[in-house]
């Protein structure tokens, strides 16, 4: 059997639609005959050709992906000429084929009459009238009542009621996107192409259909979003009572379907067994009716009980001629068998009709024994039975799924079998769990070589994708380092597996496959694999719109593989990562990293904020100078974070000191010349028209220091003493200061033969009286001493200087002069409206 291409008769149809089956031909009065033997199953040890690498091209919303296995897929944006069409929908015959692909194949062996659906007729009626109206239905009922048989005989009333037919889709571990997806590609023939989520709601919007999904695990906000994605469709939802039910919103009529009645529960078991009951079975069969609460399925099951006790019955020569509990049991044991003649073996126990899986599995062949070991390590998922025979390792055991499917051990999900409710944590008590583990990796090792052979396509392997990440589950977490020459199961299979899945669209199992991968890479220390997995996790959250997330996880992938020089590798995640920024419009180099603390805002601290230092005052702040105002020390700036509130706040407390003691030092000002009014000719009313605080010559600005770069080169500028002419024009006079045309700097208070300069203009201070015109006096004295405010030091004229001292040492009291200016002091405070000299400590 091809597990690529589905044949007729795994579908259970031949081409004329007549029922068969692959062990057994039957027609007219022909007698059953044997299948030919198999081939073997041992390998072919001649030498192949490497196979090339499977690389498959899809348009994903406005994205160009190609899944390439080798070093990671690759995305770009979609040229126009690859653009798909708009999809178009498909045609009756097409919707048929693709209906009759999506149900579960019908076992090999021997075909047994289907059991009929009863005290079901009501229900079936009132779902078909609420159907019709366009109304969606929610059938609720447990585990083994019948619901999948149900909607089963409900979807083929509908047929002809919607336009787009009815639409059969699986619900089990699957998500509100994932079922707007299915339906899509049901409807839709869009091959190779998954639209956008604006795109895909504008198609789901124009389909009509009864769309039945059984095995529904979400409800709630998730529903509404689903029914309100598809308003022209009618859904006819089946879960069982523990799901979360429909929003009060929703428009969703709620159908429960309970147990069986006692009549209807021993006539299904009638029909389960094939002939009627003894008056025994059908006080056991009450008994069992009272206890299972009338559940069809245990009814199923008590027949196949009933069935095997039959064959036990019939006596010794029957197993030997037809070897019962061997791979062929006998269709027509039963049909031989006379209650009167056979040996007497007593009715199962309440007990063991109520838990009959072990029973039922321990009188099974041994094909289908080692198949339920494999479901139960992988959770209950059977594999399909064109695996059974290599992993069982017998050429038939392909006949082991119709064994468990008579028996009611396993029932239909979806395109596939699970076990049936129950029956996994009975076979578990059992001890078919004790050599799980051993299963799994046995399983993980042959998916692992049959999804990465290119002749599998990933239609294939996504069918099979519950199996397979069943398996990864339970490997995951018992990953190590493997030998030298080894390879990790679990690495191993999701590395094989994720490509598939992305490239037959299953992205939900896509994104499965890649985390699992993740984590078992990360616990066998395989840093290849997981720089590839760490890149697909980024290539399918760019796909998603998830650019942080994308960022993160190629920058992870990067990373490793610039450990590793992989080159080609790196060049995709760069590639990708470009994509990133440019959707983002975040460059590069400016994106969060993966697994690094984002850094607080960093600023370098420069020698002067551009519009000064912040003042408490802002009224007494004098307009920003072009040159710096502080000096910046040698050495290279901090790289600590020295910006923000706390060097905000510093420079605040600094420039209110430096306000503060301007407001000291005005206040004494002025109170001096208050006090000097007794004099005839007062000095407060000899000012002149330019106030002290002037620029100097060379229009270096105010008297601040100045940097050690400075352009004009003249060290003694920023100590230099004002000029001024006084009122009457004539420089040399008494009235006027000491010029500052000495190179040196330094201030020389006796030097009257100095040629003065031209006089400068200046602007006036803002805390200045008006100018008066006086013509200055001959002779002045001193003015009279008062006592200074102790918060300041007696006014000097001069301001402060930064130049080394003289020759001459400083005095500490004020001198007398004949000139209104005086000598100059070398005083530490300064009467300029200029800021006071700080240090560079204080600045920064």
């Amino acid at each position: 059997m091809d597990p690529n291409t589905r044949g007729p008769e795994e579908y259970g149809h031949d081409d004329g639609g007549t029922a068969r089956s692959s062990g057994f031909e039957t027609g007219g009065n022909q007698s059953p005959r044997q299948r030919p033997p198999r081939e073997s199953l041992t390998p072919d040890f001649s030498q192949h050709a490497p196979a090339l690498a499977r690389t498959v091209q899809l348009v994903s919303g406005d994205f160009l992906l190609t899944v390439n296995p080798v070093d990671g897929s690759e995305i770009e944006a979609c040229p126009p000429a690859e653009r798909p069409a708009r999809p178009v929908k498909l045609t009756t015959a097409e919707r048929a084929e693709a209906e009759r692909a999506a149900r579960p194949p019908v076992p090999p062996g021997p075909a047994r009459p289907g059991l009929p659906l009863l005290a079901r007729q009501d229900e079936r009626e009132r779902l078909v009238r609420l159907l019709a109206r366009g109304r969606s239905v929610r059938l609720t009922g447990p585990a083994g009542c019948g619901r999948t048989r149900l909607l089963d005989l409900v979807s083929e009333d509908c047929s002809d009621l919607a336009p787009d037919g009815v639409v059969r889709l699986n619900g089990f571990g699957r998500t509100s996107d994932d079922l707007l997806y299915d339906l899509f590609h049901a409807v839709y023939d869009a091959p190779l192409h998954r639209p956008e989520r604006d795109e895909l709601l504008t198609h789901v919007r124009e389909i009509g259909a009864v769309v039945v999904i059984d095995d529904l695990e979400f409800g709630g906000a998730a529903l509404d979003e689903l029914l309100e994605a598809t308003p022209e469709c009618a859904f006819l939802l089946g879960a069982t009572p523990d799901v979360p039910a429909p929003s009060a919103d929703a428009a969703v009529e709620e159908v429960f379907l309970g147990g069986l009645e006692r009549a209807a529960g021993l006539d299904l078991l009638e029909h389960a067994v094939g002939r009627p009951l003894t008056d025994e079975e059908s006080n056991w069969a009450g008994d069992l009716w009272f206890e299972s609460e009338g559940l069809p399925l245990r009814f199923v099951q008590a027949g196949a009980l009933l069935r095997q006790r039959d064959r036990l019955r019939a006596g010794t020569s029957a197993v030997d001629e037809f070897g019962v509990f061997e791979d062929a049991p006998p269709a027509d044991a039963s049909d031989a068998y006379d209650p009167a003649d056979g040996d007497e073996v007593p009715l199962p126990s309440l007990g063991e009709a109520a838990a009959p899986a072990p029973l039922l599995a321990s009188r099974l062949s041994a094909s289908a024994r080692a198949t339920l070991r494999f479901a139960v390590a992988l959770g209950g998922e059977v594999p399909h039975q064109a695996h059974l025979p290599a992993l069982v390792g017998d050429t038939h055991a392909d006949a082991a799924l119709g064994e468990l499917a008579s028996c009611g051990l396993v029932s239909p999900v979806g395109s596939r079998y699970r076990l049936a409710a129950g029956v996994l944590t009975q076979l578990e008590a059992a001890g078919y769990a004790d050599e799980a583990e051993a299963a799994a990796r046995s399983a993980a090792q042959h998916y692992s070589w049959w999804a990465g052979h290119p002749s599998v396509t990933p239609e294939r392997v996504c069918a099979e994708a519950d199996a397979l990440l069943a398996a990864l589950a339970v490997l995951e977490p018992l990953t190590s380092p493997p030998a030298e020459g080894e390879e990790s199961p679990a690495v191993h299979l999701a590395r094989t597996a994720a490509p598939a899945f992305a490239a037959g669209l299953h992205w939900s199992a896509w994104e499965r496959a890649l985390h699992s991968g993740a984590e078992a890479a990360r616990l066998a220390r395989d840093i290849a694999e997981r720089a590839y997995f760490h890149h697909e996790l980024g290539i399918l959250a760019l796909c998603g719109g998830q650019l942080d997330r994308a960022r993160a996880e190629l920058e992870a992938s990067i990373g490793l593989r610039g450990s590793l020089s992989d080159k080609r590798g790196t060049v995709a995640g760069r590639r990708a990562l470009a994509l990133v920024a440019d959707r983002s419009g975040t460059p590069i180099g400016l994106g969060p990293t993966a697994g690094e603390e984002v850094p607080d805002a960093r600023y370098e601290e420069s020698a002067s904020l551009a519009g000064g230092v912040p003042a408490a005052f802002p009224t007494l702040q004098q307009p920003p100078s072009p040159t710096l105002v502080t000096r910046q020390g040698a050495s290279a700036p901090s790289r600590k974070a020295r910006g923000g509130i706390k060097g905000l706040a510093r420079r605040n407390i600094v420039a209110a000191g430096a306000g503060a003691l301007l407001v000291a030092v005005l206040g004494t000002v002025v109170t001096l010349g208050a006090t000097s009014d007794k004099e005839a000719n007062p000095p407060s009313d000899q000012v002149g028209v330019n106030p002290s605080a002037s620029q100097g010559v060379d229009d270096g600005g105010l008297d601040a220091d100045r940097p050690a770069n400075d352009s004009n080169g003249d060290p003694g500028a920023a100590t230099s003493r004002p000029t001024d002419s006084g009122p009457d024009g004539t420089p040399g006079t008494s009235d006027d200061p000491t010029p500052t045309g000495d190179p040196s700097g330094s201030p020389s208070p006796g030097d009257s033969g100095s040629t003065p300069k031209p006089p400068t203009t200046s602007k006036p201070p803002a805390t200045s009286k008006p100018p008066t015109t006086s013509k200055p006096p001959t002779t002045s004295k001193p003015p009279t001493t008062s006592k200074p405010p102790s918060t300041s030091k007696p006014p000097t004229s001069q301001p402060p200087t930064s130049q080394p001292p003289t020759s001459e040492p400083p005095t500490t009291q004020p001198s007398t002069s004949d000139t209104a200016s005086g000598p100059a002091p070398s005083a530490p405070t300064s009467t300029t409206a200029s800021a006071p000299q700080s240090s560079p400590d204080q600045v920064m």
